[in-house]
């Protein structure tokens, strides 16, 4: 009777207190609907009283002990959630370690939705051990109600609120300030910052989306104030000589176009297999394309007084980045191309409708159509008409074409022109080398481009590595004769031959000059690295 004293008033109290969020908590936490809290009868009767007591006694216990035991499992539930570094959710970026990301603070093991992902696994995977919000912001169709539920049951944690990544770069270094960049892209060097998007997000769009398009960048990133730029036009021997702010710019007639930039070294990587060269290590994805709108510049130079004249000349450009020596990165195009209205040369101030990124020459770049992207350049600051090309290291000392048979020892730069229109070009996207696709039927994507507004006329196919081909549909803008400045996207559905366990992929380009590409790889190694066009090759495994 003394326990009986102590314990029922407790108990009671327990049933006032407890009963709603215990019975919630209960029917959450527990598959055994008759555990719900009640509080019980104690009246006691007849001579088996005291037995009866004991039997309501030990039941009132047990049934404080499931009370106590629930409550515990709700107050651990309503605790703090864990809390990770921003370190080891980047640890968790494969499925043998988890895949992890985060969306605002909070932490997301996906590693069960990755096969589900609509968009496809490896789009997902770009994200794994980081954050999400790049991504949506490329496809918005993600931030919706809808997605953020199926997301919230996959959390684990959130990020501690001090995981504030430090600055480990000095106020002295050249490249402290450079802008943030899309963390999808495949970085080949930080400093300069050189990066190209992954391939089966290269051509999911004709127009690549700003973020992801490839930056090439040979020097700091200069962090130039538009209301004190000024463009500086060199005039002709008794012309006038032009100060251009952006609004004097914007005078100018607007012009926009669609083009392809890609870098000499687009594909560098497949010349590294045959032999070593000095470069950075490019995949396919060194080429984007976007709507670029600027002034043009043959009427930027007529208004300097700038002619056609019967000898030869050169438009030189120097842009406003730097090394420590002060030295700019200039390059230099014909002036015959340069003044050629249907040339449509830009001097360009907007990217796909906005203002060009930090990244990309903000606030005015050249963009020259049809011509390698080394002349397109950036941060503009000064244009000038010479009579011979731009003495730059980067127009005299690079980007030009060898012999596979000439190496460091020998190299005479001035033997060779510098590099202007590019070869043709193709490579396939999807899918990816060393994936395994379904037995059936596969999907093959891709791009296609051929420099000097050269239109590219077909694509060709072969799952066998050039034994059979098959012609590939072609997407995009429709290209006008001698001003196809955009690539082609193009893709192939086939069925996969019966029985096969690999294939060994391979497309081709050609354009309306009948130029295609070469077959191998060897015969046009140069010790730089560059206009590397080969059939492109990718080899996959089949499933059944």
């Amino acid at each position: 009777m003394l326990l009986h004293r102590a314990v029922i008033p407790r108990l009671r109290q327990a049933c006032r207190l407890q009963s709603v969020p215990s019975r919630l908590c209960i029917r959450a936490c527990s598959t055994n609907d008759s555990l719900q809290p009640q509080c019980p009868s104690l009246a006691f009767s007849g001579d088996n009283s005291s037995t009866r007591g004991w039997r309501v006694m030990g039941t009132l216990l047990g049934l404080g002990a499931v009370l106590a035991y629930h409550d515990h499992r709700c107050r651990a539930a309503e605790k703090s959630p864990h809390i990770y570094t921003r370190e080891e959710v980047r640890s968790h970026s494969s499925p043998e370690t988890r895949i992890w990301v985060t969306l605002g603070c909070e932490v997301f093991d996906v590693t069960e939705f990755v096969d589900l992902h609509p968009g496809g696994p490896s789009k997902l995977m770009l994200a794994a051990g980081g954050p999400l919000e790049p991504f949506w912001a490329l496809y918005a169709v993600h931030d919706q109600p809808h997605v953020r539920e199926i997301l919230a049951q996959y959390k684990v944690g959130e990020l501690s609120p001090e995981d504030t990544a430090p600055s480990t770069v000095k106020t002295s270094d050249p490249y402290a300030d450079d802008p943030v960049r899309h963390p999808a892209l495949k970085v080949n060097s930080q400093r300069p910052f050189n990066a190209e998007p992954p391939p089966e997000l290269l051509t999911e769009n004709y127009i690549t989306p700003n973020p992801i398009f490839f930056t090439r960048n040979h020097l700091p990133v200069p962090n130039l104030d538009p209301e004190t730029y000024r463009l500086h036009v060199v005039g002709p021997p008794g012309g006038q000589s032009l100060c251009l702010s952006l609004d004097d710019l914007y005078q100018f007639p607007k012009h926009e176009i669609t083009v392809t930039l890609q870098c000499a070294g687009n594909r560098r990587s497949e010349m590294t297999r045959i032999k070593e060269v000095k470069g950075l290590e490019w995949n396919t994805g060194a080429i984007s394309t976007a709507r670029w709108a600027g002034a043009r510049l043959c009427d930027v130079l007529a208004k300097a007084g700038h002619q056609l004249c019967g000898t030869e000349a050169h438009v030189c450009f120097e842009g406003l980045d730097s090394d420590p020596t002060g030295t700019a990165y200039g390059a230099s195009i014909p002036l015959a191309r340069a003044m050629d209205p249907e040339a449509e040369v830009l001097l360009a101030y907007e990217m796909n409708g906005q203002p060009l990124p930090r990244d990309h020459g903000f606030p005015v770049r050249v963009v020259v159509p049809g011509v390698v992207g080394a002349r397109h350049v950036k941060w503009l600051g000064k244009v000038s008409v010479e009579p011979e090309e731009s003495y730059s290291h980067w127009q005299r000392r690079d980007y030009k074409g060898f012999s596979p048979s000439v190496d460091w020892d020998i190299v005479d730069f001035d033997s060779a022109p510098s590099i202007q229109e590019l070869p043709v070009q193709s490579a396939i996207t999807e899918p990816k080398d060393g994936e395994t696709v379904q037995s059936g039927e596969v999907t093959i994507k891709g791009y296609a481009w051929s420099g000097g507004g050269r239109a590219v006329v077909r694509v060709d196919v072969s799952l066998d590595g050039g034994l059979t081909w098959q012609v590939a549909e072609l997407d995009g803008e429709e290209q006008r004769p001698r001003k196809a400045w955009a690539w082609r996207l193009w893709q192939l559905q086939a069925p996969v031959p019966a029985g096969k366990k690999e294939l060994n992929i391979v497309c081709k380009a050609v354009d309306d000059s009948y130029n295609v590409q070469p077959d191998t790889v060897a015969p046009i190694w140069n010790l730089r690295g560059v206009l590397s066009n080969a059939w492109h090759r990718v080899h996959v495994r089949v499933t059944p």
